[in-house]
């Protein structure tokens, strides 16, 4: 496909946007918060409000994807949320309205297969490698060989938002919520192992694990210190375990506005970040690995790639 070409990620918490020039190039990536998963894993349902505020963002974006000289040449992917959703037409029907095109749902295998094309040629890394992707309604797992090839993918139910709504209500949360989340990583991880196994993949014998999507770089952009948000500095970052750790601990300890009041962490995130950060210090610790690397790249520009 020649010309520009966009690609819309619609997450759980997220809606993303990424448009390219006809070689590939970025010409410009946006985020927008818009909470689409609020509620689903407790009723089975978007919410009204929630599904609206998406939409909306969807027609911003298809303003600034046309105003690139893209036409037909767009992608629009929704996962957890949408996938768990009864009442998923709604969304169809609303992005359709003020895309011109149509969304589809990714499944898990191919939510996870999008993030490690995206990741794993973008960072410098031992092989093999695998790709965690931390969102609001699920986590993807991915586990390469020594050639970058896909070997063994899950995709668990498990994300910042969902473990969040489920168990860390308090403001900060509570040791016996904390203990509770802990354990329901632990138990998706169990799956996880299975899973893998099945496939002839095992997270405990890779050389390296990237990081993708908003838990990672946030937690990447509080590591280095930032004052705010900066792509550039947060790609490649490498954040050691017992750092990562430690984060992890202060970000469970403090309260959703004390969060937000953290230079990097961007509006909207504050109030699940510390769920996302708990999936991943426990993967990380769980497979004795030694850092996670973080990437900016991830699904969106798998999602985009696979335009042209």
């Amino acid at each position: 496909m020649t010309g520009p070409r966009a690609a819309v990620d619609v997450g759980t918490n997220s809606v993303r946007l990424l448009v390219v020039d006809a070689d590939g190039a970025r010409l410009t990536r946006e985020l927008t918060i818009t909470r689409l998963g609020q509620g689903v894993d407790a009723t089975g349902r978007l919410d009204p409000a929630a599904l609206q505020r998406t939409v909306d963002a969807i027609a911003g974006y298809r303003a600034i994807w046309e105003s690139h000289g893209v036409d037909r040449a767009v992608r629009i992917a929704a996962t957890s949320a949408v996938r768990d959703a009864s009442n998923r037409d709604a969304f169809f029907t609303g992005v359709r309205a003020v895309a011109g095109a149509d969304a589809e749902v990714l499944s898990g295998d191919e939510e996870a297969a999008l993030a490690f094309a995206g990741a794993a040629g973008a960072v410098d890394v031992a092989t093999p490698t695998a790709v965690i992707d931390v969102g609001g309604g699920s986590t993807e797992l991915v586990v390469g060989d020594e050639v970058g090839a896909v070997v063994g993918s899950v995709s668990l139910q498990l994300g910042c938002v969902r473990l969040t709504e489920r168990h860390l209500h308090g403001d900060p949360a509570t040791d016996d919520e904390r203990r509770a989340a802990v354990a329901e990583i632990d138990a998706r991880l169990d799956e996880a192992d299975a899973a893998l196994g099945r496939q002839g993949a095992s997270l405990g014998e890779v050389g390296s694990l990237i990081g993708v999507a908003g838990t990672a770089t946030t937690l990447a952009a509080l590591h280095l210190g930032l004052d705010e948000y900066h792509e550039e500095a947060i790609h490649g970052t490498r954040i050691p375990t017992a750092a990562l750790v430690a984060l992890t601990e202060d970000l469970v300890g403090r309260t959703s506005a004390q969060r937000a009041a953290l230079g990097p962490v961007q509006a909207g995130r504050e109030d699940v970040l510390h769920g996302g950060a708990l999936v991943l210090a426990a993967v990380l610790q769980r497979y004795a690995l030694a850092e996670l690397v973080v990437s900016e790249a991830d699904g969106l520009d798998g999602a985009v790639a696979s335009l042209g």
